[in-house]
């Protein structure tokens, strides 16, 4: 069970780099492609992916190719829906808490083997509001953990994660304050979650 790190690229391709002292960004990527998301884990958990759409698909951690190369499309590998792109890679122990989330300011906490898949079109488990898009997953580490909420106009609110419901599917509750209105013509978004642990210095 070696640390590894899952690197996700913008264009879908994923990889699996060994150690956690890596920089996921100063990875090469091909022409038109950049460093999307990153998440520490161990090889012999399974990786976790969520695509545009809300779906979620794991894969093996150690059947990812090696960081020394640009990876592999996870769609040689997923069957998403047509149009949607990956947004983001969670990796953990089964119990582990992380935040789903979407711009539109609407999120819930999972469990991350309630994201588990073991088909390749994957599972809804993120509904998302008209127009509204996937946030990277971030995780949660403890019960005392707070959610940092910043929205596109450099607005931020902290409050307890307690406050959100822990789900393994759904919209969850209102994270940002976001008009539904605005949300819907993107005049005002939710841009990123944090949950840093106040244990943690």
């Amino acid at each position: 069970a070696e640390p590894v790190t899952v690197v996700l690229s913008a264009r879908g391709w994923a990889r699996a780099a060994k150690g956690h002292d890596i920089d996921p960004r100063a990875l090469g990527y091909k022409t038109g492609d950049e460093f999307r998301a990153s998440a520490r884990g161990r090889s012999t958990q399974q990786a976790v992916f969520l695509d545009s759409t809300g779906r979620a698909y794991s894969l093996p951690a150690h059947s990812l190719p090696s960081a020394r190369g640009q990876g592999e499309p996870l769609s040689g590998r997923l069957d998403p829906p047509d149009g949607a792109k990956f947004a983001g890679v969670a990796i953990g122990e089964p119990g582990e808490r992380w935040l789903l989330a979407s711009d539109a300011g609407y999120g819930f906490i999972a469990k991350l083997e309630d994201l588990y898949s073991r088909v390749r079109a994957g599972k809804a488990v993120l509904n998302l509001t008209d127009n509204a898009r996937v946030l990277c997953p971030v995780p949660v580490p403890s019960a005392d953990s707070v959610i940092a909420a910043v929205n596109d106009e450099g607005r931020l609110l902290v409050f307890p994660a307690a406050e959100l419901p822990e789900m393994p599917r759904g919209k969850g509750n209102k994270i940002f304050g976001i008009p539904t209105k605005k949300a819907l013509a993107r005049e005002e978004l939710l841009v990123a979650v944090a949950a840093p642990d106040p244990g943690q210095k």
